[in-house]
């Protein structure tokens, strides 16, 4: 890549980091796209990139990526040319024109009640880090974080007197959410485990994150990587038949809390969502629960059967 459009990427790169406050994993995930059309577009300088480069890589990715992926490659790549004109590194926006494809409708996957209690139930004394992964699998239902969220999740974020958790989310802003009693007493016994595991690494000559919630058995931070596997792993033996991932729980922590009759932007406020219409389409009642409203409230709906 030219040193002329190395040093803009970079750039960009601070920029996302510095300014808009993004994670390292948002900021890579960017400059992965970027770097995917520059590498398919090869253009000496910035300057000379142009709508048809642009269209050319969209069509490239056709048949190769779900238009979910398409999409967000394009938003990246839209976000990096504003930022390029805005700081009058080109004159032209090269994507303006370009618009979004079409989207995949998605249905997200979420449990049911009981299939989420039997989840919760999996982890058994047999395994090395029962208690851990109980309190995890407590964390991530109780309060519908993202699993990065609960990754980076430290000690200084709970406060168990008032039963809340500050929750760092996208672009650094910050949530207060209620943690349920359930959830707070599993962290409760992990701790004892937690505890005792930081001690031990210590004697042994290591130095542990102290500040960390979620250790492995290193004594570093539970990667994101590590808790949707063990998330999977206990879906498996709960023989849960759905794709169960944290982002599973977070749907079904959002869905359960609306059958129940929460309101639709106290649930938004507490997923951490910018737009309500995000929260409208992350989160929809089951139609069986539709259903069971309809029965039960409108008049037509009980008429005797003849």
């Amino acid at each position: 890549m030219p040193e002329n459009i190395k040093e803009k990427v970079e750039n960009f790169k601070r920029w996302l980091e510095v300014e808009k406050g993004y994670s390292a994993n948002t900021v890579e995930s960017y400059l992965r796209d970027i770097n995917e059309f520059l590498s398919f577009s090869l253009p000496p300088v910035i300057s000379t990139v142009d709508v048809r480069m642009v269209r050319a890589w969209v069509y490239s990715l056709r048949g190769k990526n779900k238009s979910s992926s398409v999409a967000r490659k394009l938003s990246a790549l839209r976000t990096f040319f504003r930022f390029m004109v805005r700081e009058k590194m080109i004159p032209l926006d090269p994507v303006s024109t370009i618009s979004m494809p079409r989207q995949d409708k998605y249905m997200p996957v979420f449990l049911t009640v009981d299939e989420v209690f039997a989840l919760l139930e999996a982890p058994t004394a047999a395994d090395s880090f029962a208690d851990r992964d109980r309190a995890m699998l407590e964390i991530l239902y109780s309060t519908g974080i993202r699993v990065a969220e609960l990754a980076a999740l430290n000690l200084g974020q709970l406060d168990f007197q008032s039963g809340m958790v500050k929750v760092v989310g996208k672009g650094n802003r910050e949530r207060m959410v209620p943690v349920g009693r359930p959830a707070l007493e599993a962290l409760e016994v992990y701790f004892k485990q937690r505890d005792s595991l930081i001690i031990d690494r210590i004697s042994r000559g290591h130095d542990p994150e102290r500040d960390a919630v979620f250790l492995n058995g290193r004594g570093s931070r539970l990667t994101t990587r590590s808790i949707e596997r063990l998330v999977k792993m206990y879906a498996r033996r709960s023989g849960i038949a759905a794709r169960v991932t944290p982002h599973a729980l977070r749907h079904s922590f959002a869905t359960h809390l609306l059958e129940m009759g929460a309101d639709l932007r106290a649930v938004q406020e507490l997923l951490g969502h910018v737009s309500l219409s995000t929260t409208q389409r992350y989160t929809h009642l089951n139609v069986d629960h539709l259903t069971e409203v309809y029965d039960r409230t409108h008049p037509k709906a009980k008429m005797e059967k003849s």
